[in-house]
């Protein structure tokens, strides 16, 4: 029981990271007076979504791989755009 217990906080700890990801994105306008600042704060946060996804794929069900694997697209497509 105790793994199972460890996959689903494994899950929900990159499902979380990857909401507080999306919640920081939301908050960068690029016409704001601290927007470097911001997107810093946002690529931060990517950071850490991609290594909370990571870490959750060694132990995730197949439900949840395919779920991380979306969120693993999504971190990929927004990285791409942060650099663009």
């Amino acid at each position: 029981m105790p793994y199972n217990k460890n996959k689903q906080q494994a899950f929900q700890s990159a499902q979380q990271a990857y909401v507080q990801f999306q919640e920081a994105l939301e908050t960068l306008h690029s016409d704001d007076a601290d927007y470097g600042h911001q997107q810093k704060l946002v690529e931060q946060e990517l950071d850490e979504a991609f290594q909370a996804i990571q870490k959750a794929q060694a132990t995730a069900t197949e439900h949840q791989k395919k779920q991380l694997e979306i969120f693993t697209k999504d971190i990929h497509r927004y990285k791409q755009q942060l650099h663009d």
